[in-house]
């Protein structure tokens, strides 16, 4: 039995008792860190729960996790700040809207505040959901949760554990996958009809390569100043807009 006190931060899970019943509950974590070294058969039982649930399991020096909890008998879990959506909730949404869907998906964005700034605008902007990977990209915490301002309470947020059979899936629905990148055409001569998804990637980085590849379009935003990109989330919104200003909203 798993007697020591939790950390006070509500969302960091220590003690495999509990763990292992926030996975058997179904509640939506964020990733699992794991003590580096041989796991004891309870250990590995969570383990292996943890990533059929296709959960972020990451695996890390004893000193890492004595800094989080030191209580934490080798796992500590980090749960989400809201439950997560699906994209066929968000396409059914669209259809209860009789909408063309309008999905956002977000590539290597590891800022809480840029994903929380992305959900808020999507919200304004009438997307039906935001789409980010399990790996490479931050999701639901607290922080990106409280960036968004409350608007995660109304927009639809799917995690998928591969973004690129996701878009594959998308293009089979009919809905048209545009890459924001640096080097596509002006977005002000794109006609965004019908079915529309938008991937954005992060800062800098930008959208992977095999991603960028998947996609159907390239588009960009034309830049006059001397800095050679702007922030993911103010991309996203611009980008955002002109699909709702096309869509005669």
């Amino acid at each position: 039995m798993d007697n020591q006190r939790q950390p006070s931060d509500p969302y960091i899970l220590t003690g495999r008792n509990p763990i292992r019943e926030a996975l058997k509950n179904g509640r939506d974590l964020e990733k699992l860190m794991v003590q580096r070294g041989e796991l004891s058969g309870s250990a590995r039982e969570i383990v292996s729960m943890a990533k059929e649930k296709k959960i972020m399991v990451q695996v890390v020096d004893k000193s890492r996790l004595d800094e989080i909890a030191p209580q934490h008998q080798g796992l500590i879990a980090f749960a989400s700040a809201y439950q997560y959506s699906t994209v066929e909730s968000m396409l059914s949404l669209a259809a209860e809207r009789n909408e063309p869907p309008f999905l956002i998906l977000l590539d290597g964005i590891t800022d809480p505040h840029n994903l929380g700034a992305v959900i808020r605008t999507a919200e304004c902007a009438g997307a039906h959901g935001v789409i980010v990977p399990l790996h490479r990209s931050v999701g639901l915490t607290p922080a990106a949760v409280k960036a968004s301002a409350g608007a995660v309470e109304y927009m639809k947020v799917a995690r998928v554990s591969n973004l690129n059979q996701c878009i594959e899936e998308l293009k089979k629905r009919n809905i048209w996958v545009y890459a924001v990148t640096m080097n596509g055409v002006d977005y002000r001569k794109v006609r965004f009809q019908g079915g529309t998804a938008l991937v954005v990637g992060a800062e800098g980085e930008g959208i992977s390569l095999l991603t960028e590849k998947k996609c159907d379009e390239r588009i960009s935003l034309p830049l006059k100043g001397k800095i050679d990109s702007l922030n993911a989330s103010v991309a996203a919104g611009i980008m955002m807009y002109a699909v709702m200003n096309q869509r005669g909203e």
